[in-house]
């Protein structure tokens, strides 16, 4: 277990620096989607298998809004890959800064073990992230709906802006 929290880390953070170091916007959307994928992977084995779905599910959603968005307004002919050389000297540097952080924490970490919220099964009366989700649902209610709201507005600006010739406003840029 303890090996793959390591590698769901790593892609976390290489996914992280995927998105920082590109600037085109067709591979950032791309180094996100891995991001959110590997950040649910590590929420899954702390124990939270039903929020990492819905905050996956949500997350992608978001991001089909975002990356229409954004390859609307920035429609490049020949965008930048991750193997053009800018690129790659943004991901070095992005990766030795992340390196040097990590040599300056390094004595904090005295052994590599996960615990994860089933385990502690014997003293609970229900999963762990069942709970989480009630009480997000309880606390947070006022807060999902508005959520709600923005991205159904997001998607409707996203749409007039991407209409085409006839009306948009935004399409001549």
């Amino acid at each position: 277990m303890t090996y793959i929290m390591f590698l769901f880390l790593f892609g976390l953070v290489a996914g992280l620096v995927a998105v920082a170091s590109n600037p085109s916007p067709y591979f950032a959307a791309l180094g996100l989607v891995m991001v959110a994928g590997v950040g649910c992977g590590v929420l899954i084995g702390h124990g939270g298998p039903f929020l990492s779905l819905i905050l996956f599910l949500i997350y992608l959603g978001g991001m089909l809004v975002v990356f229409a968005y954004s390859a609307a307004l920035a429609a490049e002919p020949y965008p930048e890959s991750w193997g053009n050389r800018a690129v790659v000297v943004y991901a070095a540097f992005y990766f030795a800064g992340i390196l040097l952080a990590s040599m300056f924490f390094w004595g904090g970490w005295y052994e590599c073990s996960w615990a994860s919220v089933d385990e502690f099964s014997e003293v609970a009366m229900f999963r762990g992230d069942v709970g989480g989700v009630g009480l997000m649902y309880l606390s947070g209610g006022g807060m999902l709906v508005v959520g709600a709201w923005v991205l159904l507005l997001t998607l409707f600006v996203v749409l007039e802006l991407t209409r085409g010739l006839s009306r948009g406003a935004l399409r001549a840029v």
